[in-house]
């Protein structure tokens, strides 16, 4: 005698096990209902896994990175001092790039004016 509480009959779940039969012994669909199987991502979707949605880096993504190399005092500087720290700090070699492209006669007083400034020239 079986206990507990099953909300299937026992045939209907032999029924089932042999449905399942065949995906459980290869490990990969076997196309005999292709609503099992999972959809295949189109081309123009979004990356959602493994990198950014767009090209263009947002600004708390920006911010947190620079945040995370620069300590407040370093502030104010200049995109030269600046790119000087974060090498100190080992920045990724992107992030420091963008930042030495700044106009040199810049001075920026807050992470927050670096980010901005770095969003834009983009």
């Amino acid at each position: 005698m079986q206990r507990g509480s099953d909300r299937l009959s026992v045939h209907r779940d032999e029924e089932m096990k042999h449905e399942l039969q065949g995906l459980l012994r290869s490990g990969r669909p076997t196309r005999t209902e292709e609503w099992h199987d999972p959809e295949p991502a189109a081309d123009d979707d979004p990356e959602v896994a493994g990198g950014p949605v767009a090209n263009t880096a947002s600004l708390a993504r920006v911010r947190t990175e620079l945040a995370r190399h620069l300590n407040r005092h370093v502030f104010p500087a200049g995109p030269g001092e600046l790119t000087a720290a974060l090498r100190q700090a080992h920045a990724p070699d992107a992030l420091t790039e963008r930042v030495g492209h700044l106009p040199r006669s810049a001075r920026y007083t807050t992470v927050q004016q670096l980010a901005e400034a770095v969003v834009e020239a983009g």
